[in-house]
């Protein structure tokens, strides 16, 4: 149990030393330029350790159906307007911004797919998450 939550706290810190680095990019170029270096620096380190850790591509990747690819665009999307967002309102405010973003979406597509919850206890977590962001925005 150590290592896997050393694991997700070293990969906390690496996604957010990405973010500095992509959001402090986007101020010397654009957000799109730096989520392309982004990308570009992302698969190239994957291409190298793929080999190593057991395959680049997994098996059954070719039977996979077509929506499970729409991630990689929805990524590029989402690490441009990242860099976009942290040279306007700052990297915490954006990673406010996104975990609440995942929390509330987390809640919505549960509600869309009818998994069993309770209702208030759902729209209790969606209300604090919403007064904590709002809470933020006050000087």
């Amino acid at each position: 149990m150590t290592l896997a939550i050393t694991y997700a706290l070293l990969a906390g810190l690496l996604v957010g030393l990405s973010r500095q680095l992509n959001g402090r990019l986007a101020l010397s170029t654009t957000p799109l330029v730096a989520s392309f270096w982004n990308h570009i620096i992302g698969f190239a380190i994957l291409t190298l350790l793929g080999p190593l850790v057991g395959g680049l591509v997994p098996a059954g990747a070719a039977d996979a159906p077509w929506h499970a690819y729409v991630g990689g665009p929805i990524g590029v999307v989402f690490v441009a307007a990242g860099s976009w967002l942290i040279a306007r309102i700052g990297a915490v405010n954006t990673a406010l911004l996104v975990i609440g973003g995942q929390m509330v979406s987390g809640v919505a597509l549960d509600l869309i797919r009818a998994v069993p919850t309770t209702l208030w206890a759902s729209a209790l977590g969606v209300v604090l998450i919403l007064a904590g962001m709002a809470l933020t925005q006050r000087r």
